[in-house]
């Protein structure tokens, strides 16, 4: 009797921890974990929200106004000046070379070898001989005109086309035209007819040439910008090229305004900053087999 009783006991143990066992595992099948759901859903909206703020940057990025910074006339004195406070700030510069100047002197030359190896530059032709700075004669001849930019350009071993004509605000970029002295019209169309892009400005940081000091100060400049874009006062539409001399930063205190001029550009979301090899027309069109191809950033 002991035995059977035993027996019963045993079987009805088996049986209430089956019964136990089919209960739990009933219960997790019918209650999954209340965080698999939004776990997923977190996923799903963590994504939306990454693409979103992606395409928002896109968007922003797209919407900001180009400027370009040049500076005309080195090497010289303050090329280097320039250059440093540039690398600095981390802010890219285009010059525009003049060939005389390269060979003036062993620290123009040296200045020229600088600007070859530097990043974030663009180095385009501003003449051989700036004209000798006699420009109503220089520009009374369409020939020497060229032959003056072709020396430059095959001297130098530049890359790009892009040039700047001394003493003159003028632009031959594609369909753009714009010559602000009549008589040197004839001058500006054969350079483009040569296969340069004669690119002018729409805003100069202007100086005085006696002291060769600034004659604005960085906050000047910066709202001379700002009013040239708001007034849509450029030659490209939410583009503007700023005009700078490279000379005028040899001394410190002109110096302490670039460099104030650069931080106060940065802290402006709405600009971005650019080499003159992406203004618009520019582009691909920059480039020619008939040119030497050895140094431009």
């Amino acid at each position: 009797m002991e035995s059977s009783d035993d027996g019963d006991g045993d079987r009805k143990t088996v049986q209430v921890a089956s019964i136990a066992l089919f209960a739990i595992i009933l219960f997790c099948a019918c209650h999954k974990p209340t965080n698999t759901i939004p776990q997923k859903v977190k996923v799903s909206a963590n994504s939306s929200t990454q693409t979103l703020v992606l395409n928002d940057i896109k968007k922003k990025k797209s919407k900001k106004k180009k400027l370009y910074l040049t500076f005309d006339d080195g090497p010289n004195k303050g090329t280097q000046n320039v250059l440093h406070i540039a690398a600095d700030e981390n802010v890219p510069i285009s010059f525009f070379i003049v060939g005389e100047h390269v060979f003036a002197s062993r620290g123009q030359l040296q200045t020229w070898d600088s600007l070859n190896i530097a990043e974030h530059i663009a180095l385009c032709n501003h003449s051989y001989s700036h004209a000798n700075n006699q420009y109503n004669r220089f520009y009374q001849s369409p020939e020497i005109v060229v032959n003056d930019f072709k020396k430059s350009n095959d001297t130098l071993q530049l890359r790009n086309r892009i040039v700047r004509t001394p003493g003159r605000n003028i632009w031959r970029i594609d369909s753009l035209h714009f010559t602000d002295i009549k008589s040197s019209t004839a001058a500006a169309d054969s350079l483009q007819k040569a296969g340069f892009m004669v690119m002018g400005w729409d805003v100069e940081w202007t100086f005085n040439p006696k002291s060769q000091s600034v004659s604005m100060t960085a906050d000047s400049v910066l709202k001379e910008i700002d009013h040239a874009f708001a007034k849509n006062q450029t030659r490209q539409c939410n583009h503007l090229i700023l005009l700078a001399h490279d000379q005028v930063y040899a001394k410190p205190d002109d110096s302490i305004q670039l460099r104030r001029f650069m931080q106060g550009l940065k802290e402006k979301d709405e600009y971005e900053l650019s080499l003159v090899t992406e203004y618009p027309g520019v582009g691909e069109m920059q480039y020619n087999d008939s040119f030497v191809v050895n140094s431009v950033r």
